[in-house]
This record gives structure tokens, sequence and C-alpha cells, in this order.
């Protein structure tokens, strides 16, 4: 188990982005398709964040078309090339599940002034 660690440890990345439940991130994913890999940006609001350590994962929703569209991304992936924060959202909540029975200006976090 102590060797499982170790690897694991080894394996993350040295830089975590800070970001909370609540913000508007934008996300750069390396996608491959066939030979060629491309960055593709996903962006919307952090809705869970799960785990530890190497396994910790992140959950994106946005609506796209009129279509609630959730993506889990794993924290340390190598293809997760980046995460930006775009907006900080103020909130009173470890999850926010509740957000995907909302419509429109319901389902949006309030922003979080300084």
């Amino acid at each position: 188990m102590d060797a499982l660690k170790m690897i694991a440890e080894s394996s993350v990345k040295t830089e975590v982005p800070q970001f909370d439940i609540g913000d508007t991130v934008r996300v750069d994913v390396n996608i491959r398709e066939g030979e060629r890999e491309r960055v593709q940006a996903f962006e919307g609001t952090v809705i869970a964040r799960k785990g530890s350590g190497v396994a910790e994962t992140f959950t994106v929703r946005r609506v796209s078309y009129g279509v609630g569209v959730e993506r889990v991304f794993p924290l340390h992936s190598p293809n997760v090339k980046d995460v930006k924060v775009v907006r900080k959202g103020r909130v009173r909540r470890a999850k926010l599940y509740y957000l995907r029975d909302r419509v429109g200006k319901a389902a949006k976090v309030k922003e979080q002034i300084r």
C-alpha cells in the first residue's frame, strides 16, 4: 500500500489550480482524434469536488443549446491542460446538485464581491 501511495504522489501535478464550488471555470482539455491532438475548452460552473490526492475530481456544468451538460474531470489528469477561473461564485453548499432542477436565471450563482 505504501508503494502505491509513493507512485501516486510522484505522478501528482505540483501546481493545482485554486478554485472552489460555485466558480465559473474554463477547463482546457486535450482531445485525441486518431493521430491528431487538439485543445478544447469547456466552460461552466463547478458544482462538486470529490476525492483527495490523485483521485480528486471536479464536476463542471453548463447549459448548451437548452440541454444541461456535465463533465467530470480528474484534477491531476495529464489531459486537463489548464483550469482558469472566469468568475468567483458565492455559495453556501459543498455540492450544487440543486442547480440541475433550476432553469434560466434561477440556475445562476451570485458573484462573490471582494
